[in-house]
């Protein structure tokens, strides 16, 4: 074991316990103690306690140091063998879809059609005729039976349109960038053979020119789905803060929203009923310019919305990332913009000029480039502001060329540990291994260029449990634990690194880290204990950690 330095050694034991007032009783709310507390603090990064009053931290440090502010009033959680983090932050999902992901057919893990339409069959035994079925997560990327994949790589719509002839289908792709819809679907929205392709768009056709019923992108909105209604919309809002809540997950960036959601959250924000911190994106320029001024900690600091989403291009899955050359598997397609580069350029500067953070879905190596283009434009216009934190969504596939600008523009990577996992056994037939190994994924490359990393899952496209993403960062190894060795592992992030991704890096991603992302004095009470220290197991045994409570604003919202 590597000697510890006289420094190191003393910022492990030094104790920071914030006074009482004066003529006050020492007293705290809440004390949690008898743990392993990592506090990302590096004047002290590990401690075995701390107390809560009200929301705020008033100490950090050894149990005894805490024991002067424990009342006969306050709550004591004794949580020996157990590990305590600031709070995990989700900083790319999409809250509502976690929601609807449990309400609406479950695709996740299906291996093959055959199993898409077993479970379509399951929904279709209580279902009306006429009644849509709608679900989510099939992938053919991760199918084991690929026979039925004939057109472009993915299946036609016909063993659906058997199976449902008088229900529209309607399966949204795991990454939410394609869509897979049976015949009684497309005759509803009119698609015929003359259906032609929107800008931003692809739909797929055989051979004959027929619709396979595979919808990519913007053509995904050619096939209306009905809205959800007001009650099913709350109903998915409560169980994405219960599933959150329940994976330890105390704050969520809400990557792309419209005003009606934004009013929901406003409601439940205002009663007190929104337990979890939401920072909010709005979904477009013209919604940021209805929206108006940016909205910071409302409902006592549980809602902020003060960003932009753009999507400059599609996935990598669905060949809709738009690429320097073209798909090795598909040469006749380079991926394509969903957002024009001038309209990202013009709400780059619209949000400079308002007080708003922009934020940009870049996935291919063209996109990203056109999108680092258009905020070195904006940003040079605009000297005078100050700290604008600009974020790239994803950078998930870069030129080399374009990892230095990350961090000499103060462009944010906000990148999703888990896609590297899940995306990398097949994202060589994509790009080529040559293309892969210069700018997919690459975390160490970004990190060592000065960037900033914060992490998340894209949830409901990955499951929003953070140790599973925080796995990824740190062995590149799927859940079963291949390859031996990783994907890449030149590209691993350490567990500091990864566990700083999802706490303090992550609350600089939305200007919180003052308030957030560590366990020290004076900050807002929000943790994530742990059953198991995930940053000193053995990389095998980090997935079997689970959260035994989640504290927000300090109190306990969830406990095992």
């Amino acid at each position: 074991m590597a000697r510890m330095s006289p420094l190191a050694l003393l910022a492990m034991t030094v104790s920071i316990v914030a006074p009482p007032a004066h003529g006050q009783e020492p007293k705290a709310d809440l004390v949690l103690r008898g743990a392993t507390v990592h506090t990302m603090d590096a004047r002290q990064p590990r401690v075995e306690a701390v107390a809560v009053r009200g929301n705020r931290i008033v100490a950090v440090g050894a149990n005894a140091d805490v024991a002067a502010w424990i009342a006969p009033t306050t709550e004591v959680l004794e949580l020996t063998g157990q590990t305590v983090i600031p709070g995990f932050k989700e900083s790319h999902g999409h809250f509502l879809g976690v929601g609807f992901a449990r309400m609406n057919v479950d695709l996740v893990g299906t291996r093959s059609l055959q199993e898409v339409l077993d479970r379509v069959a399951m929904a279709l035994r209580s279902a009306k005729p006429g009644e849509w079925i709608v679900g989510r997560g099939w992938h053919e990327g991760k199918w084991t039976d690929t026979s039925s994949l004939t057109v472009r790589g993915f299946p036609t719509h016909h063993a659906l349109t058997r199976l449902a002839p008088d229900n529209p289908v309607y399966l949204t792709r795991a990454d939410g960038h394609a869509a897979f819809a049976n015949a009684k679907a497309m005759a509803l929205a009119g698609i015929t053979k003359d259906t032609r392709s929107p800008e931003g768009g692809d739909v797929i056709k055989d051979e004959t020119g027929a619709p396979t019923g595979i919808f990519v992108d913007r053509a995904m909105g050619l096939v209306r789905v009905p809205d959800p209604t007001p009650d099913q919309t709350r109903r998915a809002l409560e169980l994405a803060i219960e599933e959150c809540l329940a994976k330890g997950v105390t704050a969520f960036d809400d990557a792309g929203v419209g005003l009606d959601a934004v009013d929901l959250y406003k409601e439940y924000a205002a009663s007190g009923r929104l337990p979890l911190r939401l920072y909010v994106m709005l979904r477009g320029l013209e919604t940021v310019k209805r929206f108006g001024k940016p909205l910071v900690s409302f409902g006592g600091g549980m809602l902020t919305v003060r960003a932009v989403k753009l999507s400059a291009d599609g996935a990598l899955g669905s060949r809709g990332a738009a690429l320097l050359e073209p798909y090795v598997d598909d040469p006749g397609t380079s991926g394509f913009f969903t957002t024009p580069p001038e309209v990202v350029l013009e709400t780059a500067r619209y949000c400079l000029e308002h007080g708003f953070q922009l934020c940009v879905h870049a996935i291919g190596d063209r996109a990203n480039r056109k999108v680092l283009d258009a905020f070195e434009k904006a940003l040079a216009e605009h000297p005078g502001v100050k700290d604008p934190r600009f974020r790239d969504e994803h950078a998930q596939i870069l030129d080399a060329e374009d990892i230095p600008r990350f961090a000499k523009l103060g462009v944010i990577a906000a990148m999703q540990g888990i896609h590297a996992t899940s995306d990398r056994p097949w994202a060589a037939s994509r790009l080529g291994e040559a293309r892969v190994a210069e700018g997919a994924y690459v975390w160490r490359k970004l990190l060592a260029s000065g960037a900033r990393i914060i992490n998340g899952t894209d949830a409901p496209v990955e499951d929003v449990d953070p140790v599973k993403s925080f796995y990824a960062s740190v062995t590149r190894q799927d859940e079963s634990g291949r390859p031996p060795g990783g994907f890449d592992p030149d590209q691993r992030m350490t567990r500091e690194e990864a566990l700083r991704s999802y706490t303090l890096d992550a609350a600089y991603g939305t200007f919180t880290e003052r308030d957030l992302g560590s366990i020290e004095v004076g900050k807002l009470a929000d943790f994530t204990v742990l059953s198991a220290d995930i940053v000193t197991v053995p990389d095998a045994e980090i997935l079997n950690a689970r959260v035994t409570h989640t504290i927000v604003d300090g109190k306990v919202r969830y406990r095992k």
